[in-house]
């Protein structure tokens, strides 16, 4: 049975500043996905807890604290731990070059940074979850 990618949005950390995040999470509904925004100062334990409940596909992370090395891999070990490693994670935001390598080296399947167009992202989205095999 078909249904829509359900995608997570989040904001790990202190992080204070959501309009990227927004504006990712309409492009992807606009692109028919269903988006969930966890709102700002979430903790990996809460979006991972917030992503198992309501049975999402991917976890978008966003992050322009400069911590998304720390908590985009807490997001990865947390949803092992938790044996829902079937999820998809991606993260955006103001990332250097120089962490993309390492972030991926930890599970993080995408980092999208400036200038990503939003359709590039729904593609990729739309690319790894039919991938993984789920009918969406």
């Amino acid at each position: 049975m078909n249904r829509p990618i359900r995608v997570l949005i989040a904001k790990p950390g202190l992080d204070g500043h959501d309009r990227g995040a927004l504006i990712i999470a309409q492009a992807l509904r606009d692109e028919g996905m269903e988006v969930i925004y966890t709102g700002l100062r979430q903790t990996p334990a809460q979006i991972v807890a917030t992503a198992i409940q309501e049975d999402v596909d991917v976890i978008g992370l966003s992050c322009l604290s400069g911590a998304h090395n720390e908590l985009f891999p807490e997001v990865v070990r947390l949803l092992r731990e938790q044996q829902a490693d079937d999820i998809v994670v991606v993260g955006g935001g103001v990332i250097p070059q120089e962490d993309i390598a390492y972030l991926k080296e930890q599970g993080v399947a995408e980092v999208f940074t400036s200038g990503t167009t939003t359709t590039e992202t729904a593609e990729f989205i739309r690319r790894v979850v039919k991938e993984k095999g789920v009918q969406a």
